[in-house]
């Protein structure tokens, strides 16, 4: 790999003006990127990640953000030196695309629902090269056949919307190949992915860069996913950069509090811990605000949180010396495909395919499996979101499945789902305060509604929210508060059993650790039951006793979490292991030797 440098920022400064305050978002940022060189930028959500992106593509909109210092000097092999900060609109518009190129973190969102996939790439190649329909509609086909996209000429003419969320990434890094540019920057490509599926986007990105020399910025909150593919990384922390340096350095011997608290929050996949450590346990604030910093290690830190094997199965034995609270008995989930000429269906989609397992009192069950394994159906199914098509759900001795609409609304006061996106399962209308107060009314719990606001302080207080957020809106706060308002509002009826439907896929892996804290220090509170949903396999080992490895609707494996870990008996578990970002040392050398057998 060549070291000739490609891009250098210096001491740059975005500012975003408000009429109260102006904001420094990144406050003198410094790096370099060199050819075919990858840089991780990692940090959590408000760190500056995103905006140094923009600051570079200069789409920082204007009023309110601005450039306000610094410089992006950027070495073009055709262009010569340019200084991205100066140079005008018009100049800056040929640049991007063509000679730096974005990918986004959510492509539905960047895809046109209304053109095929085919005619939006074909219109980069058309903006960036100079050909006829004809050979730009080849160039098209030929670009998803170098991205893997299968059946290339299909897809040319599919919308988005007919399309996994692995091949709209893959559509979308494309479209990014398109004017074959010097620097690719992948803004989070991976967060919304299945961990198989992040996997191949992952050996695509390297691949096509040692293909075309390209120099990347992948930024992440996420260190497990930059620890294979990262040369070197940028840690950044409220608009400053706090450590750069090799990953190989950063990973063995981290020196900012900050950068060991993200290394430790992540669930560790070789281990059993109690609780996970956050940022606060290397990062503290005194009376004064003051930042206080600890000098332990991480492993200093996660060694106090071990639990022992005998601990576990000593728990384990009382867990399952109890009557299983749920039952599910054969239950299949089919939804209807395709009908003949008079209307009878011939062909299903078996989402949930004859499933047997038991829940038992006190326990997280995990699910982990693809997008598309029935995972999610299956949670809703057992609420009767989703009906089903056959089988038994007892629940409490009750068969769900029997059950009229009055029983059934009886019953989901035991049992609640904690959704994905919280942000889509509030009402942006209506106050915080007001959509947890809601169920309690309906299942009228408690005299009146003054003894229920009093109920909901308390139950807000107890997910580390406060009496003043009783009156706000949902807009008015963060990804992980807002889960913490689904976590409250679940809490409000006092369940006996917790679906949680991906509950922290979209956060942050410092937030993500302290969500998933919260669920584990309710459920002993409160002796909850948990069937946990997650396409993150570290995740589910972190939370449950016994894991269900779940493949097209079948169940492909099922036991103790930790046993299917470290002996898994399928391939299709055992691919799904292997895919999981471990960001452990021997796999960095490993990743680093690779790089060089490639060069």
């Amino acid at each position: 790999m060549s070291k000739e440098t490609l891009l250098e920022i210096k001491n740059l400064v975005t500012e975003f003006r408000t009429e109260e305050e102006t904001v420094k978002a990144l406050s003198e940022i410094s790096f370099t990127l060199s050819r075919g060189e990858t840089i991780g930028i990692v940090g959590e959500s408000g760190s500056g990640k995103s905006v140094t992106a923009l600051s570079i593509m200069r789409l920082i909109p204007n009023p309110p953000g601005k450039i306000t210092d610094g410089e992006i000097i950027y070495h073009s092999k055709t262009l010569g030196t340019i200084d991205i900060v100066k140079i005008p609109e018009k100049e800056m518009r040929s640049l991007r695309g063509k000679e730096i190129a974005m990918i986004f973190q959510e492509p539905m969102t960047s895809l046109n629902p209304v053109y095929t996939c085919g005619d939006q790439v074909m219109e980069a190649v058309l903006l960036h090269q100079n050909v006829s329909k004809e050979k730009a509609k080849e160039i098209t086909i030929n670009l998803f056949k170098e991205v893997q996209l299968p059946r290339p000429s299909a897809i040319f003419d599919s919308y988005p919307h007919q399309l996994s969320g692995g091949q709209k990434q893959r559509v979308m890094i494309a479209m990014a190949m398109s004017g074959k540019p010097g620097i690719l920057i992948a803004d989070e490509p991976t967060t919304a992915l299945d961990v198989t599926v992040q996997a191949a986007i992952l050996d695509l990105m390297l691949k096509l860069q040692r293909e075309h020399g390209m120099g990347i910025l992948f930024i992440t909150h996420d260190l497990g996913v930059i620890a294979e593919l990262a040369d070197k990384v940028v840690v950044m922390y409220k608009g400053k950069i706090v450590e750069q340096g090799s990953v190989m350095d950063i990973f063995s011997n981290p020196q900012h509090p900050y950068t060991k608290g993200l290394l430790a929050c992540r669930p560790p996949l070789d281990k059993r811990l109690s609780l996970l450590p956050t940022i606060s346990d290397f990062m503290k604030t005194d009376n004064s605000g003051e930042m206080i910093e600890s000098h332990q290690s991480v492993n200093e830190v996660t060694d106090k949180l071990i639990v022992s094997e005998k601990e576990r199965k000593d728990a384990h034995k009382i867990l399952y010396s109890k009557d299983p609270i749920l039952k599910i008995k054969n239950l299949k989930t089919y939804f209807p495909l395709k009908k003949g000429i008079f209307g009878k269906t011939k062909e299903f989609v078996c989402a949930v395919d004859d499933l047997s397992f038991d829940v038992y009192p006190g326990e997280t069950l995990g699910l982990v499996g693809e997008s598309g394994c029935g995972k999610t159906t299956l949670g809703r199914t057992i609420l009767r979101l989703i009906e089903p098509t056959e089988g038994e759900i007892i629940f409490d001795g009750k068969n769900v499945a029997a059950l009229s609409e009055k029983g059934l609304r009886e019953m989901r006061r035991d049992i609640q789902i904690i959704f994905q996106d919280p942000y889509s399962s509030l009402n942006p209308r209506i106050a915080i305060g007001q959509a947890i107060m809601e169920p309690m009314q309906v299942h009228n719990i408690l005299a009146d509604d003054k003894v229920r606001k009093e109920k909901v302080i308390e139950i807000l207080e107890r997910v580390n929210m406060n009496e003043s957020h009783f009156y706000r809106y949902p807009h008015e706060f963060s990804g992980g508060q807002r889960q913490r308002i689904c976590i409250a509002r679940a809490l409000a009826l006092r369940p006996k059993f917790i679906i949680c439907d991906e509950p922290v896929s979209a956060l942050d892996v410092s937030v993500q650790a302290q969500v998933l804290n919260l669920l584990n220090e309710l459920k002993r509170e409160f002796d909850f039951t948990y069937i946990f949903i997650s396409h993150d396999l570290s995740v589910v080992k972190f939370m449950s006793d016994r894991m269900v490895v779940m493949n097209k609707g079948k169940i492909e494996e099922m036991g103790d979490a930790d046993d299917i870990y470290n002996n898994p008996k399928t391939e299709y578990t055992q691919k799904l292991i292997s895919a999981v970002p471990k960001g452990q040392l021997e796999d960095i050398r490993e990743a680093i030797e690779k790089k060089k057998a490639a060069i």
